[in-house]
């Protein structure tokens, strides 16, 4: 074998996200609220960022100014210019030179003192510390106590439990009979239901404290628990030979019980939806406005840029390590004009292309992909869904998601049609269908032919599961 070491020359493409760019994506794909967390991060860590609070006065600038000699303000710009070639003003003198707010940030020191809706929060007391809070008044011994409370520790935000007997008897290092003992602890504690290993056991618990053991509506948990959840009454009715006004009355008791009893004790944030875009009407034009309310508004700190032009008061280290805060500052500002610009010329595109569902409603959404408004705004497609991921967008037909404007194309007796309108035309026929007799999937194929609009019966099945719609069987109301 003849083996020997050669030289070779080969020349090849490769993409490669320098970190400038790579914070530049992923602050164009963040939510309104991730953004304000991420900008309130830099601002802690860099001290070549500051946050704007108030308008200064030429009487009341930063006193620590004074220690830096006078013939040295005047190179205050000089560390941008050696490293970037120009400075934040060269930079940021075209931002908003159109007339749009496009920034999170004011060199002016302007800010709103505007108090954020929901800042004023009040803990819920959690499920977990309801149960040990009630376990603790009980009488129970020690065992029984460890393996309560590991059961409690191992109940999800239902309340249902996730662990078998056996693994929670090892976890506490009792027997399954304590185990079980516990279990019994637990399920006797409000809220009812709680403990439970499955959803009939969970309504089961609940027939205790309303003294319904024994009667049809136990039988029905018991022995009919699948034709329950099919509601198929008649057949209950005959299984246990009674009439089926008795059936229809335990079966309305059932739907009152709660099938997931520690949603009521969750101690999760509710997060609001805070819109990243407001389109407003004036005079027959829409207006576009960028919401910044929520973000912080921060600059480059005059302190520290003074400071870095000081070369005689800095180490070699100090004054590299000012430089990399300095840079990163800089390329922050840049990537977030760079994402209110783009975000900016995205709705401006979605706005042409579907001005009229702005100007007359949802029967008006025309159908749009990403590849329109890429080719539209002469960008990259995977841009333009980055900037239409999780951001939301308020007008006056009301809030929706970006990813709202763009649908599938169906075709109609009057032309090519948005699969949301479709949608939407479903959602109406069984919001207005006889509860006693609700309507098939052929049924709505039927009536959307009525409106020229022509579906297969599995595209209807399909649309009513997206939008979480049971079946016509499970939405059947008895009287």
């Amino acid at each position: 074998m003849d083996q020997r070491q050669t030289l070779e020359l080969k020349l090849s493409q490769k993409l490669i996200l320098t970190p400038q760019l790579q914070q530049s994506i992923k602050l164009l794909q963040l939510p309104i609220l991730e953004l304000s967390q991420n900008i309130t991060q830099e601002l802690t860590e860099n001290p070549f960022l500051e946050e704007v609070v108030e308008r200064e006065s030429d009487d009341n600038r930063d006193s620590l100014e004074e220690d830096i000699p006078q013939g040295q303000m005047d190179d205050t710009e000089a560390p941008l210019e050696r490293i970037f070639g120009f400075t934040t003003d060269d930079y940021f003198e075209e931002r908003g030179s159109d007339g749009r707010d496009l920034g999170y940030f004011d060199e002016s020191g302007d800010e709103k003192n505007l108090q954020a809706p929901f800042e004023r929060k009040i803990k819920k007391t959690s499920l977990y510390e309801h149960l040990l809070w009630q376990l603790r008044l009980s009488n129970v011994s020690r065992d029984v106590g460890r393996a309560a409370e590991v059961i409690i520790n191992n109940l999800n935000d239902d309340g249902y439990l996730e662990a078998t007997i056996h693994e929670i008897a090892e976890t506490a290092r009792v027997d399954p009979e304590t185990a079980e003992e516990a279990l019994r602890v637990i399920q006797d504690l409000d809220p009812p239901g709680v403990g439970a290993r499955s959803l009939q056991e969970c309504l089961l618990l609940q027939l205790r404290p309303l003294n319904l053991q024994g009667t049809l509506v136990e039988r029905i948990l018991t022995e009919a628990f699948k034709e329950l959840e099919e509601k198929k009454y008649k057949q209950i009715a005959n299984k246990f030979n009674v009439p089926l006004e008795e059936v229809l009355q335990a079966v309305h008791i059932i739907e009152g019980l709660e099938p997931r009893p520690g949603r009521n004790y969750s101690d999760e944030e509710v997060l609001h939806i805070v819109p990243d875009v407001y389109i407003t009407e004036s005079d027959g034009k829409f207006v576009i406005t960028l919401n910044d309310e929520w973000i912080p508004r921060i600059r480059l700190s005059n302190y520290y840029k003074k400071l870095l032009a000081n070369k005689d008061k800095l180490s070699p280290e100090e004054r590299r390590f000012l430089e990399e805060k300095m840079r990163s500052a800089i390329w922050l500002l840049k990537s977030l004009d760079q994402r209110n610009r783009t975000i900016y010329r995205v709705t401006e595109s979605i706005l042409k292309f579907q001005e009229d569902f702005f100007r007359y409603g949802i029967e008006h959404l025309k159908p749009l992909n990403l590849r329109d408004v890429a080719e539209d705004l002469g960008m990259h497609e995977s841009t333009i869904s980055r900037v239409t991921s999780n951001k939301y967008l308020q007008c006056p037909q009301g809030l929706f998601s970006f990813r709202f404007f763009f649908s599938n194309t169906l075709s109609s007796g009057k032309g090519n049609i948005s699969s949301t309108i479709v949608k939407n035309y479903i959602k109406e026929l069984i919001s207005k269908e006889d509860p006693t007799r609700p309507l098939n999937d052929n049924e709505i194929v039927e009536l959307l032919r009525k409106h020229s609009i022509k579906v297969a019966r599995r595209t209807v099945a399909k649309y009513r599961e997206e939008m979480k719609i049971p079946s016509h069987t499970k939405r059947k109301k008895w009287v």
